[in-house]
């Protein structure tokens, strides 16, 4: 049987359209979002990922401020800034791009942000949230991928959830977040023994490992779902992501394709964030 190839950029288009009308409303009613992106350095990579942020605030109607700083802005100087946007009430959202210049503590970014205004879901105050299962934003990535699950009509209540990564990024707040679904969930890492037939255990297998197609069917159960958070781009700009998804497809009755997949959700929850901001911003 072929399996569902989970479409992303559908899925993520419905959701900005969605937003769309929400901000629309909010805007009849005299309400603004806006959205802060601050961007150090001049990293290719930052640079493509700050401007889709920037696309995507323009289709669904959001407002965005860019304050593109110097490769050698201080440390001090871009948490004053964080500090002036937190103050200001016009700002709805604060993203900080990573990754910051090496000599920048990212953890002294992220804490600096207002919990109020932390659309990307990183500060400790979100994680907190996050685990205790109650009302902040979520880390969009892991967002992206029960939306994705949830609108490809798979069921998460009571299914074995392995999750490849412990990161604060996608790792541990994905394993809270189906925890949440009422998953059964494992995290696996570097240290983890038996990899392969813990992960063989899985119902939804999400893989989140920063290695190139690392995964291969002798990792995957008959009928998983799989999820590919992994992105990696060769020298002909080919991208591929941390499953070997030619190899691996056939064995799944889901998988997300790389390109195309888990990416464009996380800006879509990322735009939800920030439309979210209005109605969390009255419960903190």
């Amino acid at each position: 049987m072929e399996p569902l190839i989970i479409d992303g950029k559908r899925i993520s288009k419905e959701i900005k359209d969605e937003l769309k009308e929400k901000v629309a409303e909010y805007k009849s009613q005299g309400v603004e979002i806006t959205l802060a992106v601050i961007q150090v350095g001049d990293d290719p990579a930052s640079t493509v990922y700050v401007r889709n942020k920037k696309k995507a605030c323009e289709y669904i109607g959001i407002n965005s401020k860019s304050f593109e700083l110097p490769g050698d802005t201080t440390e001090e100087e871009l948490l004053d800034l964080i500090y002036k946007l937190n103050d200001d009430s016009s700002i709805t959202g604060i993203l900080v791009q990573l990754p910051v210049p090496d000599y920048i503590d990212p953890n002294k970014v992220i804490n600096a942000i207002s919990p109020k205004k932390d659309v990307d879901g990183f500060s400790p105050y979100s994680a907190g949230c996050l685990y205790l299962g109650v009302d902040g934003f979520v880390s969009c990535t892991p967002a992206g991928i029960v939306e994705l699950l949830r609108r490809s009509n798979i069921e998460i209540d009571g299914k074995h959830c392995v999750i490849m990564g412990r990161s604060n990024i996608v790792g541990k707040p994905m394993g809270s977040l189906m925890l949440n679904n009422n998953a059964t969930v494992t995290i696996t890492h570097s240290h983890t023994k038996n990899l392969k037939e813990v992960c063989k255990t899985a119902d939804i297998l999400i893989v989140a490992l920063g290695q190139k197609e690392f995964v291969t069917s002798e990792y995957v159960k008959e009928g998983a779902v799989v999820i590919d958070v992994g992105i990696h781009r060769d020298e002909n700009n080919k991208l591929s992501g941390d499953v070997k998804y030619d190899e691996v497809a056939p064995h799944c009755s889901a998988i997300t394709p790389v390109p195309g997949g888990v990416g464009p959700m996380t800006i879509a929850m990322l735009m939800y964030n920030c439309v979210q901001s209005i109605e969390l911003i009255k419960t903190m």
